[in-house]
């Protein structure tokens, strides 16, 4: 009896292991960027289970000022963080011991701009991009093999206005983020009505060049903010600020053509509003949009898989104030959603069939959430 209980103990870390390569990591680790003008002293790191939706903190870093946008390189080894605190923007970055949910400072460089709301790193991680918001600025820094940040070796300015004059007053870069192929770069501009193409040269000392055409608009006081790639790199899906819109563009190296917008408002709605974070689910079957403000929703759409055209599925409560940023667990089973000015991180179930998001019993309290970013645990 004793023989038969020791070989059923040498064979259950087997099972276990081969369940885990069936259905893939049992755990992520959950990295929370903030605003540390009210509860938050920085970044947060829980661990997230796939099975349950449930979360458990890890670890935190504080006296970050104002991380408010993280990205995780492309080795699991290094976080970057903007620093959004005003006209002289800062980046920071951070080694990571994703085990212990971990974060070491580093060093930190100016952004090259003021109030850098977005960062994105190639993934030969050789250059971080910044979208510095209030002075339409876009920053190139290239990574040190220890992960450390150089100063920019590139800015690009934007010029131009909007019609909105007090929102687009001059040049407002909200997006950095490389094509799947990573031979452009694409960046938004609330202030211009533009989503901006750049071809992108990692070892140029000046990497970005204007693509032909060099941006496409969108309408007058749309306020282009966040951007996704369909999971078969046809599509760019454009969320609009100021116009509460998702826009669908045909993609085909660095040239984009518009065929649909679809807006993220119920019909008759006239209160304010404010789009904010867009993302797809792992099978590439629905797309997720957030929209702020008077709103408090996500709003869910089906993707025909055929045109990458929108149908609309759903739009649902945040049950916050200001949903800034939403992910999506890499399993496709939890939608996790951050309400910036109530302190709030809810979960939603999602039901792979439909697309359709249910809000369960889990959730945490951090100040002032506003970037969610999924990474492997191990």
């Amino acid at each position: 009896m004793r023989k038969f209980l020791v070989i059923i103990s040498l064979l259950f870390p087997v099972a276990i292991y081969a369940q885990h390569k069936k259905t893939g990591p049992s755990s992520y680790d959950l990295l929370i960027g903030t605003y540390t003008k009210g509860k938050s002293k920085g970044i947060y790191v829980y661990r997230f289970y796939v099975q349950s939706g449930h979360m458990a903190f890890l670890n935190e870093i504080d006296g970050v000022d104002n991380p408010s946008y993280l990205t995780v390189s492309n080795d699991n080894k290094f976080v970057y963080a903007v620093n959004e605190i005003g006209k002289n923007g800062e980046v920071s970055a951070f080694t990571f011991d994703p085990k212990q949910g971990k974060l070491a400072f580093i060093n930190k460089q100016p952004s090259g701009g003021a109030d850098p709301c977005y960062i994105s790193e190639d993934k030969d991680q050789q250059n971080v991009f910044i979208a510095n918001y209030s002075s339409g600025t876009m920053a190139v820094l290239p990574v040190n093999k220890d992960g450390s940040l150089k100063p920019a070796s590139q800015i690009v300015k934007d010029e131009g206005h909007g019609v909105n004059k007090d929102r687009q007053e001059g040049p407002h870069v909200h997006i950095a983020q490389l094509s799947p192929d990573e031979k452009y770069l694409l960046y938004s501009d609330l202030g211009t009505d533009k989503l901006n193409i750049m071809r992108y040269h990692a070892s140029h000392p000046q990497p970005l060049t204007p693509a032909s055409p060099a941006f496409v608009s969108v309408k007058d006081g749309e306020g282009p903010r966040h951007i996704v790639f369909s999971n078969d790199k046809k599509y760019v899906y454009l969320v609009t600020e100021m116009g509460s819109a998702v826009h669908v563009f045909d993609y085909d190296n660095g040239k984009l053509k518009e065929k649909q917008s679809i807006t993220l408002l119920a019909d008759g709605f006239k209160g304010q509003t404010a789009g904010a974070a867009i993302h797809i689910s792992p099978d590439g079957k629905f797309l997720y949009a957030s929209n702020r403000l008077e709103t408090n929703e996500i709003s869910v759409f089906a993707i025909d898989q055929e045109t990458g055209t929108l149908t609309f599925v759903q739009r649902t409560s945040t049950e916050g104030k200001n949903p800034r940023d939403f992910a999506i667990d890499p399993s496709g089973s939890f939608m996790v959603v951050a309400n910036q000015d109530s302190d709030s991180i809810f979960v939603y179930k999602i039901d792979k069939a439909s697309g359709r998001i249910y809000r369960i019993s889990v959730a945490i309290e951090i100040g002032n959430p506003v970037c969610l970013k999924f990474t492997p645990a191990e």
